[in-house]
């Protein structure tokens, strides 16, 4: 066995606690909320596990419930146990008392409005009692998880208590969940906004996605592998398609879902930062702004859309009854707090160019849905069929080109398919598959993805965060697509059955060029 395969936990490429974060306290903004219980609190459970946070760490939660610091660690104790414990979403074998104990030590509660300025004035207050008796140095991470309606007017009240300002050695830095606006203009005014109380430099628009080891190794996979990078162009690729499909519905978030839809929730974030690792250019050093610079210039290459192109290359679709892994589920328009008519989109899918050197006539073809047949987050790299005069007559005239898939989720890692000869006298081929595992060749456990992220805020390591410039290139591609969508509204809604693989539009949008997507079954 390999010190690779050996090695376990979620960090294992480091193996050792030596790489601790620096001491701060973290303020979690919405320490009542589902994001805070699900994700937040987990990951940090898991870094202590880990080893990677200060001795002097501190947890600040702040919320509108009322409620004592006592009561905010016994809530909590809970849901950090259904996610992480024996039987948990992210399947770590054994729930650790110790390391909980660790982390509840190190967390109280400061219960306000946001929107008061009092709030702010006591946590200032709190926080210098935290430097002053626990030793947190005056670096504060600031977590808005928080409705969006909420970032502008927070990081306001946090510049005017004083609390974002950096003096000598101390850092203070925000974190900003999606969305990050819901178009060009609201991008641009959100990034005015806290460019008002902040620097460039103290603002950290996360995406969990980013997270994900395998989207991590991308850049791995193609800048350290001369294996890869020479065929990493339009002279050996046919096509790339970026897939993101779920199980789910929208659950229990229809007010959420229906001024937003599939495509402003995943597409200028997720799927725009696997699309901008997939296609950037190798930048001079793996310092933040040279990889983020590479980034934004993708994006800002894809060919504009108009309306003409939106109509021809953008699909979205809505689902309807049907069933997922079994079990009978109701139509959108039927989901809690959803318009009887709804024409909000649950299925998104879309052609798009790149106009640069490197991918110049590739096509790269998008995806994301809910209640589809699987849930599946991949990378697909579909090379140009090889040339088969040596072959002409035989079944390797109808072989499949060869193909690399880059899994994000749910089982992470990276697949190859290529023709191989079966064993025998006559030649008779057939696609074979090599298939490399994180967790099977690391022994590594699976985390809430935001673990890496949370130690990089801590550390100042923004490479995994949205610069500004990349938020507005973002935005900037889908716009058409909402403004032509907001003339043309859809006839079809419902138009693919839950359970399925989305709307026949999408499968003719690829068909029409002679292809067809990875099946998701």
């Amino acid at each position: 066995m390999t010190e690779q395969a050996a090695a376990t936990g979620l960090f294992p490429q480091i193996g050792d606690a030596s790489g601790k974060a620096p001491p701060c306290a973290m303020v979690l903004f919405g320490a009542a909320g589902d994001l805070t219980k699900r994700l937040v609190v987990p990951a940090l459970y898991n870094l202590v596990v880990e080893k990677r946070l200060s001795d002097d760490f501190q947890l600040v939660g702040v919320d509108l419930v009322s409620k004592s610091s006592q009561e905010w660690r016994d809530g909590l104790a809970g849901s950090v146990k259904e996610f992480v414990g024996a039987e948990g979403e992210y399947e770590i074998n054994k729930f650790n008392e110790a390391a909980w104990t660790w982390l509840t030590q190190r967390m109280s509660y400061v219960q306000g409005d946001l929107n008061d300025p009092e709030t702010y004035r006591l946590l200032g207050e709190h926080l210098a009692g935290l430097d002053k008796n626990n030793g947190t140095s005056g670096n504060y991470l600031f977590y808005l998880a928080i409705s969006d309606r909420f970032f502008c007017s927070t990081v306001a009240q946090l510049g005017a208590a004083g609390l974002t300002a950096e003096q000598g050695d101390c850092w203070r830095r925000v974190v900003i969940e999606k969305p990050f606006g819901h178009d060009l203009a609201s991008a641009k005014h959100l990034n005015s906004e806290v460019l008002k109380s902040l620097s460039e430099h103290q603002i950290y628009r996360i995406d969990h996605f980013l997270g994900k080891e395998t989207v991590q190794n991308i850049m791995v996979l193609r800048f350290a592998n001369g294996l890869f990078e020479p065929l990493w162009n339009r002279d050996h690729i046919d096509h790339i398609e970026i897939t993101a499909a779920e199980t789910v519905g929208v659950e229990r978030r229809g007010k959420f879902y229906e001024v937003t839809g599939a495509m402003r929730d995943m597409v200028p974030n997720h799927i725009f930062q696997l699309l901008a690792m997939t296609a950037m250019e190798p930048p001079i050093s793996f310092d933040a702004d040279a990889v983020r610079a590479k980034q934004t210039e993708v994006l800002e290459a894809i060919r504009p859309f108009d309306e003409a192109s939106v109509l021809k290359d953008v699909v979205r679709g809505q689902y309807g009854a049907g069933a997922v892994l079994g079990a009978a589920v109701q139509a959108y328009r039927h989901e809690p707090d959803v318009a009887y008519d709804s024409n909000t989109e649950t299925y998104f899918a879309c052609k798009l160019m790149i106009d640069n050197w490197r991918w110049s006539g590739v096509p790269f073809y998008l995806r994301t849905g809910k209640h589809l047949t699987r849930r599946t987050t991949e990378i697909a790299v579909r090379f140009h069929q090889a040339p088969f005069t040596l072959f002409r007559g035989t079944d390797v005239q109808n072989m499949n080109p060869n193909l690399m898939i880059l899994r994000i989720q749910p089982d992470e890692g990276i697949a190859l398919e290529f023709a191989a000869k079966y064993p025998g006298p006559t030649v008779k081929i057939s696609t074979v598959k090599m298939d490399f595992a994180y967790k099977t060749y690391f022994k590594m456990t699976h985390g809430t993805g935001y673990e890496t992220l949370l130690y990089d805020c801590m550390t100042g390591d923004a490479t995994l965060f949205k610069r500004e410039d990349n938020v507005i290139a973002g935005w900037k591609a889908v716009q058409p697509i909402l403004d032509t969508w907001a003339k043309y509204k859809p006839a079809d809604f419902p138009n693919y059955s839950s359970g399925g693989n989305g709307p026949a539009a999408a499968d003719e949008l690829l068909a029409r060029d002679g292809r067809s997507w990875r099946p998701l079954a």
